[in-house]
């Protein structure tokens, strides 16, 4: 099904974030003005069609009712196989004398926080980001909005089973590391060293029983202050670097 980015602004800010874009819909009755031209201008710069349609069409596809006369139809994003991941994982620890980082989140529900994560595994050399296909959240135009672009250049595969997906992890050499309020050992304390794949829980409900259970160590990151946590995306960019830090020291 595809996705409809509603509005000048957030049209412009997409074609601004190089989301993928299907075609630009402009309404027939629109007035040209210079929202309008700047859409325009950056529509034919990207080679990405515009298209006039009746009002009566924006308003069909609309979510929120909110088009102001103009819509992008995104294209739908090409997810990976988890095979794929493993084998950019396999790559890296050839290129790297062993490391890699693979991250897989446990329903992860923000776009907003999946394009955080995925911005901060991109910066730090992660092999590819693992989701659940259903209860979390995919990647759209806000995911490439907060991953400042990074979905287009991280694998992210989609998987039906997150344990299924963690055992196969441990098949191909890696440690498991699930982060954990519940954890008895600090970050600092874990050995992160070569191959892990770093596990990130839902924001509300942390990791699944199911999934913490497949973890061959949980962490936690240290805590000083009266605040209960960092969120989901603040929490794993912590731990990512911990991973680089451990890895470039070694």
């Amino acid at each position: 099904m595809s996705e409809y980015i509603e509005g000048k602004r957030p049209v412009i800010e997409a074609l601004r974030t190089h989301v993928p874009i299907e075609a630009v819909l402009l309404a027939d009755n629109v007035k040209r003005d210079a929202l309008i031209s700047d859409i325009l201008r950056k529509a034919k710069a990207q080679k990405v069609p515009v298209r006039t349609v009746r009002r009566g069409d924006l308003d069909r596809v609309s979510a929120r009712g909110s088009h102001q006369g103009v819509a992008a139809q995104a294209k739908p994003f090409p997810y990976a196989g988890m095979g794929d991941i493993l084998a950019h994982a396999e790559a890296q620890a050839a290129r790297t004398d062993g490391r890699a980082l693979i991250v897989v989140l446990d329903h992860i529900t923000d776009a907003g926080n999946l394009g955080a994560i995925v911005r901060s595994a991109e910066v730090v050399g992660a092999a590819g980001i693992v989701i659940p296909n259903k209860r979390s959240a995919q990647v759209t135009a806000a995911t490439y909005k907060s991953s400042a672009g990074a979905v287009a250049n991280l694998p992210i595969a989609q998987v039906a089973n997150l344990k299924q997906a963690l055992e196969r992890c441990k098949k191909e050499g890696f440690w498991v590391a699930g982060a954990s309020e519940k954890a008895d050992q600090t970050i600092w304390d874990a050995n992160l060293k070569g191959r892990i794949a770093l596990v990130m829980g839902n924001e509300g409900e942390g990791l699944a029983r199911l999934t913490q259970e497949t973890c061959d160590f949980l962490v936690a990151l240290p805590q000083v202050g009266k605040t209960a946590s960092l969120n989901v995306a603040q929490s794993a960019t912590a731990c990512m670097y911990e991973w680089l830090r451990q890895n470039e020291r070694a």
